[in-house]
């Protein structure tokens, strides 16, 4: 017998411990080389762990939910084993009795790597109780994405089937969430309730938020402005500029642009605090919040001042494709020198974003509507949005927030100004 052992990859500096999702195989099963065999989750992003080499898995030494640390051994493979572990399981289960109805199988499971599903894509299958091999697969080498998973529920794909069971007629209730817990959830007869753990990711953003409250002193300045010109050249450029990028323009790209002009023009909206001096940056690292399966995720933009309209709408999908899969890696959303956070795309009229540490301000971006505004005396409609921008007082003035804040303004309604940097 030769054993392989399977680890726990190594982990960022600022991250020590992390924890062990579904197990995708059990023991006895016939693993392939690289076939991924358990997620990770830490406080920043989900990392994949590849079978080292083929052969049975012989023992899994931590089950799901346990918290491991980076170089840790966490089952073993016995790289010569032809599946004879798995003989007297399966033996067992041949002579048992069939059960009353099939239960759903793992929406993860399988022996290739078409079989698996992203972490998103999992939980969503289970939500549907889809089996596994239901949903053909689009994503690298064949695995099954979100999207595979939301076009298979509507079209309508099979669920199994699961005998019905007599019970008496009870008043109907409100249903609970459908979450991934290892907590079981007691019957509370018509007022049910769920107790679930959080996330490492969850638990990691509600610790910087408070960190964020309590070391920084935020003040927020708001301003309103004028879409109509930024919406008048997307329309003109749209299909041109499709037709040559293969991406289209969408509204972030103008925003980032307008902040980056912005940042420039006041360096200290740029800056971050580090003790008792003021560290002022000379690049433009511009983190995009985005909203992800496993909660809020900041990307980040790196030298945005170097990145064309195509450049960032391209990479904004990207990053929004990566946090809908957990594929986001730890050196894509570490650092960041100012943040964006576009509520508008919920519906949001106003909010006051939480600034991001050790960063010192950030936009919040909201609903573009059509309002009744006062231009030359007269009563006009204009697609109109409401910016917040928050910062921390402690090193930006009023003056610079609201003059970095109308900086902005006025480059999404002149957008010529961003090709003439004034």
């Amino acid at each position: 017998m030769a054993i392989v052992e399977v680890k726990v990859p190594q982990l960022s500096e600022s991250v020590a411990e992390a924890t062990l999702l579904q197990w995708k195989k059990k023991a006895g099963d016939m693993v392939a080389i690289d076939e991924i065999l358990i997620e990770i989750e830490t406080d920043k992003v989900v990392l994949e762990v590849p079978a080292p080499s083929a052969g049975v898995l012989a023992e899994i030494l931590q089950a799901d939910g346990a918290t491991v640390a980076a170089d840790q051994v966490i089952a073993k493979i016995d790289s010569e084993g032809k599946g004879a572990a798995a003989a007297p399981a399966a033996a067992a289960t041949a002579a048992a009795p069939a059960p009353a109805a099939p239960a759903p199988a793992a929406a993860a499971t399988g022996g290739s790597k078409s079989d698996i599903a992203m972490p998103a894509a999992a939980k969503l299958m289970a939500d549907n109780n889809l089996a596994a091999g239901s949903v053909a697969g689009t994503g690298k080498d064949g695995r099954v994405t979100k999207g595979d998973v939301l076009g298979a529920v509507a079209g309508g794909a099979s669920k199994p089937s699961v005998a019905p069971v007599a019970a008496p007629a009870a008043p109907a209730r409100a249903a609970l969430p459908q979450v991934n817990s290892s907590v079981a959830t007691p019957d509370l007869g018509e007022r049910p309730e769920q107790r679930v753990p959080m996330s490492r990711l969850r638990a990691r953003v509600a610790e910087r938020l408070l960190q964020s409250q309590s070391t920084n002193a935020i003040l927020t300045t708001f301003n309103e402005v004028n879409m109509a010109p930024v919406m008048e050249m997307r329309k003109r450029f749209q299909e041109k500029f499709e037709k040559e990028h293969g991406v289209k323009i969408g509204f972030m790209s103008f925003f980032v642009k307008a902040a980056v002009h912005a940042l420039k023009k006041y360096p200290v909206l740029n800056a971050s605090v580090d003790g008792t001096d003021i560290v002022y940056h000379g690049y433009f690292d511009i983190g995009i919040a985005v909203g992800s399966p496993r909660g809020l995720v900041v990307p980040i933009l790196r030298n945005a001042d170097q990145m064309s309209f195509a450049d960032i709408e391209k990479k904004i999908a990207e990053y929004g494709a990566k946090a809908r899969d957990g594929k986001l890696g730890i050196e894509e959303m570490t650092g960041g020198t100012f943040s964006i956070s576009n509520g508008g795309v919920f519906g949001s009229m106003l909010s006051t974003p939480i600034i991001n540490p050790p960063q010192s301000a950030i936009l919040g971006v909201h609903a573009t509507k059509d309002r009744a505004v006062v231009e030359n005396g007269q009563i006009v409609i204009r697609p109109m949005n409401y910016l917040a921008m928050s910062y921390d007082h402690r090193i930006i003035d009023g003056r610079e927030a609201v003059l970095g804040l109308v900086a902005m303004k006025e480059a999404l309604e002149d957008p010529a100004r961003l090709l003439f940097d004034i």
